[in-house]
């Protein structure tokens, strides 16, 4: 169903290694709102949902998160490449560096590991929407979060078009809702629910 392309999605330059920055990045590599937890929720949830438009969203936004999830990867790896293990114990990241040495894993900025206890997958296509209009919106406002904790212009520049890319899939959920709402409300998909 896929084809892989070997380039990222968005370039992914970084001025100097800053292991304060990648911890921080951690939260959207593996934490509750992170690119792998929306990627994984969207590509669940697409079985069940009513229309074949709104399989599309969210085969096309869970497909995006992934290339998503791929980008913050390099850009945790670039900024940790070739850092002597005791800058990395000062920056908080020794316990990452026990368990993983310089790998990556998918944890929060605060070591937690990422869990499918995450996400939730509900046959309810509106309760579904609308905790993907949530998530996308937590996504958006950890950019912001981490944008501002930076000074390195191209970090700056690739969170912010992740950033807007969150809006974009915000945007494309809610027209989703819409589309899903008319499809019940013609289907009777539950007999004496209001959608």
């Amino acid at each position: 169903m896929w084809s892989y392309e070997k380039i990222l999605q968005y370039p992914v330059k970084v001025k100097k290694n800053d292991l304060e920055m990648a911890k921080y990045l951690y939260a959207q590599y593996g934490g509750p709102d992170s690119e792998l937890s929306a990627g994984i929720r969207y590509l669940t949830q697409r079985y069940t949902i009513p229309t074949d438009e709104a399989k599309a969203t969210l085969t096309n936004i869970g497909t995006e998160e992934l290339a998503h999830w791929e980008v913050l990867g390099a850009l945790i790896y670039k900024l940790t490449e070739g850092v002597p293990v005791q800058e990395l114990r000062k920056a908080g990241l020794g316990a990452h560096y026990a368990e993983h040495g310089r790998a990556l894993y998918p944890h929060d900025a605060a070591g937690v590991p990422w869990t499918a206890a995450f996400i939730q997958s509900h046959e309810d296509p509106i309760a579904t929407l609308h905790e993907n209009l949530a998530a996308e919106e937590k996504a958006r406002a950890t950019y912001e979060n981490l944008i501002n904790l930076s000074n390195d212009p191209g970090i700056i520049d690739t969170l912010s078009f992740l950033r807007q890319r969150e809006v974009v899939h915000f945007q494309r959920f809610g027209e989703t809702l819409d589309i899903v709402r008319d499809y019940l409300k013609d289907h009777e998909y539950k007999n004496g629910k209001c959608y």
